[in-house]
């Protein structure tokens, strides 16, 4: 079917080929273009955007490299069979929304599993593949807690969880605690599958500039809060890290007001040196959640939370029962023989060297002051000007194989400011990684329309 569609692709950065591409990209994923549908002729398209021939039939060619179109001779360019509603083409076929550790060369993981599967095959006890008790096995729960003593945070084995990663863990804990019209103090940007249960629940969250104990004072006296939801350690998506000093008096003024404090920890056993974690400083105020997704692989589907007392944790148990049963028992059991020989260790390490490596790359390449990143993480917080385009900018990147997601998918507010998460994990080689980076620092653009000193 022959559409009448004409790309907007007003202040794009970069070459305008590539805007066009990433336009077709974004009008099939978000369904405004679908298989079958007939693009208009080169010509055609050209003179309507005022741009040379030769640049869309660079755009085609860009769009049927990647997939999303067909040529048929006479017969023009249309959607092909393979580009769905929904979905972007990108070179690392990955999810763009998935933030996950990059895959290093020589790091062990599948060898490590097989080598943990043949050790629970040969140890006999079976016991550790069958179902779990809610909660999860005592040795289980006993990795967990030596987890979090990693973080100064002193647990019992009973007030430990064992979850099916930490999205699991976050759902057990809000609907445990959190009950609609409640107010939740959070960032501006906040990891969206807790946005999305804050919505589920009818909770009310409450966007804080900056957390801090001053922040939330403020907060509190407009209006009670519930709770605190805080990635603490290289946030996701802004990359902030709250200082040891700044947890400390966040956790003073929690427990003096009686606020629970859920602290989504997901990334913080990944640095060499853990910070203490906010509850820590008040483990009678706070849910704390560990997991293993974001730290070695999303292979392993295993979340670890300490709920303030044991009485709370059996709740807690009986509410992640209902939903998902049990953590997957092998990936579990994994986790607790690597902690015991030493594998974990060696595994997250090279997580992190690997991301140490991309992030130094990506300083190198964009430069100092146009992005934020922790150092030993895998993901950017670029600020883009009010003007910017985050979906075309994050659509392009996906034609490179680089993944970005731009910040309303993260804005609790409709007033936030525009900016991008760039990942740089996953499968992606660091040949194509540096390719990637390249273009977005050649992409680069300042707000007066000049080209950034970026090259």
């Amino acid at each position: 079917m022959a559409v009448s569609w004409t790309p907007d692709i007003t202040g794009a950065a970069g070459p305008k080929y590539k805007a066009v591409a990433a336009a077709i990209a974004a009008a099939v994923a978000g369904g405004e273009l679908r298989h079958g549908d007939r693009l208009p002729p080169q010509r055609d398209l050209a003179a309507r955007l005022g741009i040379d021939l030769t640049t869309v039939t660079k755009a085609y060619d860009l769009a049927r490299q990647r997939g999303l179109i067909v040529a048929r001779g006479r017969a023009g360019s249309f959607i092909g069979e393979d580009a769905r509603p929904g979905q972007v083409a990108t070179a690392a076929q990955n999810d763009i929304a998935m933030n996950s550790p990059p895959v290093a060369d020589g790091a062990g993981l599948p060898e490590a599993m097989a080598t943990a599967l043949a050790a629970l095959a040969q140890g006999g006890n079976m016991a550790r593949l069958h179902y779990q008790r809610p909660g999860g096995a005592a040795a289980d729960r006993e990795t967990g807690a030596a987890l979090m003593a990693r973080v100064g945070l002193s647990s019992d084995a009973e007030q430990v969880v064992i979850t099916a990663g930490g999205q699991n863990a976050l759902h057990a804990i809000a609907t445990t605690i959190l009950k609609p019209g409640n107010r939740v103090a959070c960032g501006r940007f906040v990891y969206p599958g807790f946005l999305a249960l804050a919505r589920r629940i009818g909770v009310t969250l409450v966007p804080l500039a900056r957390i801090g104990a001053d922040t939330l004072e403020a907060a509190h006296a407009a209006a009670p809060l519930r709770a605190l939801y805080v990635v603490p350690t290289n946030d996701n998506p802004s990359t902030a890290t709250i200082a040891t000093a700044e947890r400390r008096a966040i956790a003073g003024w929690a427990r003096e007001m009686g606020v629970q404090i859920i602290e989504d920890d997901a990334y913080g056993l990944l640095p060499d040196a853990p910070l203490p974690a906010i509850t820590s400083f008040a483990p009678e105020s706070g849910w704390y959640v560990a997991s293993m997704a974001k730290i070695m692989s999303p292979a392993l589907r295993v979340g670890f939370v300490r709920a303030p007392r044991v009485a709370e944790a059996m709740q807690l148990a009986a509410c992640q029962h209902e939903s998902a049963v049990m953590a997957p028992p092998l990936n579990v059991a994994m986790v607790s023989l690597w902690l015991a020989d030493g594998s974990f260790d060696r595994l997250v390490g090279a997580v992190r060297k690997e991301a140490a490596w991309r992030q130094k790359l990506a300083r190198t390449v964009l430069g100092d002051g146009r992005h934020a990143g922790h150092p030993q993480g895998y993901h950017l917080w670029l600020s883009l000007p009010e003007d910017g385009n985050p979906d075309m900018l994050a659509t392009t990147l996906a034609l490179e194989g680089l993944s970005a997601v731009g910040s309303d998918r993260f804005a609790v507010s409709a007033d936030a400011p525009k900016a991008l998460r760039v990942s740089f994990g996953g499968t992606i080689d660091r040949r194509t990684l540096s390719r990637a980076l390249h273009r977005l620092a050649a992409g680069l653009w300042s707000p007066g329309g000049t080209a950034s000193h970026i090259v």
